[in-house]
């Protein structure tokens, strides 16, 4: 009897041990790296349909890149010569269409310069002499450009450069002597001032002048540019100049430049300061800047209804690819797939499909923006934002693209799948 209850106790824990059989009614559930093979069957298969959808969301993206990219790289190179030139430069000049017309002082760049923030200040006066190539042209058929009276110490003052030759002097401002702006020797086809003994000539008024420098661009003096410049002497001998600055510019400490403003008409003007305007070119820049950046939210719009139309290109393909696939989802249901396999496969297929086509239209507009930039002589800027937003929203547009296919594809049942096919 002991001997029994033994055997009886011993075989019981044995019999405990032994593993439980598997469920088989129980769904197998498939890893990532299985859903994601699944979902890039379909795309193999039906490469060119692929691309195909994958190319409007492409170029969405590319849009999307290019017009945020571009306007943050010219704005990149705006702020850079701005920092370079400054801003802290005002022009002063009297209000136009004034009966009779304002007539700034002869002395009103030292008035300025008595102003304790002010560190420079020089003038221009418009000598309104017509200028041309030679004494054969027709006076009536003007260049578009200005003839104007220079002080000597206006370049330092707008911070500009002479690209070819020289600037006026001591020397060369009594003499016929003439130097170019940027625009005004383009138009004039003296490019540059050659080395040779005999200088290229203009005609102005009555005169021969010679040529000696020709300017870099002058961002924040556009007027320059379009403007020939002559000594101040040079000018009331030869052109008959009446002595009267049209335009004061006036360099400043920068954190004293809306002072120095505020009591610069004053200054310069005391009887009616009301008739002289003060403004500064550098916001002239800056409201250009903000109008482009206008026109590039319409093009941000544009690249969201680009995005807009290659997600419903996608969704399309999607749902096409679930009526032609019918049997191969039938058979998967048959062989035990359930509805959540069938809803992750077409899923994935539908996002992996967004997303390379997000992550080529962001390869390619990085390049085009690089390009565009470098040749513009830019430095290239894209917005981390834009990379960020163009990848994440090519994401939400696989999965609403998705949505509804893959739903409709898990509901079919077998034999419904099998039959239709």
């Amino acid at each position: 009897m002991n001997r029994r209850r033994t055997r009886t106790r011993t075989a019981s824990p044995r019999r405990a041990h032994r593993p439980a059989p598997e469920d088989p009614s129980r769904p197998v559930r498939l890893a990532v790296p299985d859903v994601l093979r699944l979902g890039l069957l379909g795309l193999r298969t039906r490469r060119t349909r692929a691309v195909l959808s994958a190319l409007g969301i492409s170029i969405g993206v590319v849009t999307l890149v290019l017009v945020t990219g571009i306007p943050a790289s010219s704005g990149r190179a705006l702020d850079e010569r701005l920092a370079r030139l400054g801003t802290n430069l005002l022009r002063v000049q009297p209000e136009p269409d004034q009966k009779p017309p304002v007539l700034l002082p002869d002395g009103v760049t030292a008035m300025a310069e008595r102003i304790r923030p002010v560190m420079a200040a020089s003038a221009v006066g418009n000598t309104h002499a017509v200028v041309s190539r030679s004494d054969r042209t027709d006076p009536a058929d003007p260049l578009g450009l200005t003839v104007l009276a220079s002080q000597d110490d206006l370049l330092p003052v707008l911070n500009g450069r002479v690209r070819s030759g020289r600037f006026l002097d001591r020397t060369t401002d009594r003499l016929p002597t003439v130097v170019l702006g940027y625009v005004a020797a383009a138009r004039l086809g003296v490019p540059r001032v050659p080395r040779s003994p005999r200088a290229p000539q203009v005609f102005i008024g009555e005169t021969w002048f010679s040529v000696v420098g020709v300017l870099d661009p002058l961002p924040l003096a556009q007027d320059i540019d379009r403007s020939i410049l002559v000594g101040v002497p040079a000018a009331r001998r030869w052109l008959g100049f009446d002595g009267h600055p049209t335009v004061l510019y006036v360099r400043a400490h920068e954190e004293a430049v809306e002072a120095v403003g505020a009591v610069l008409p004053a200054t310069v003007y005391p009887l009616t300061p009301g008739l002289v305007r003060v403004s500064r070119p550098s916001d002239a820049l800056t409201a250009k800047r903000a109008a482009n950046g206008t026109f590039s939210q319409l093009f941000l719009g544009l690249a969201g209804v680009a995005l807009l139309v290659g997600g419903i290109g996608i969704a399309n393909t999607m749902y096409i690819s679930v009526l032609e696939r019918r049997g191969e989802i039938g058979l998967r249901r048959a062989l035990g797939a359930h509805r959540g396999q069938i809803r992750g496969q077409f899923m994935a297929e539908s996002v992996v499909l967004s997303l390379a086509g997000g992550l080529a239209g962001t390869a390619i507009g990085l390049a085009a923006c690089a390009g565009y930039a470098t040749y513009q002589g830019w430095p290239p800027v894209v917005p981390a934002a834009t990379v960020a937003g163009g990848t994440g929203g090519t994401l939400l547009i696989g999965v609403l693209a998705g949505m509804y296919p893959s739903i409709r594809a898990a509901r079919l049942s077998p034999t419904e799948a099998l039959g239709a096919a």
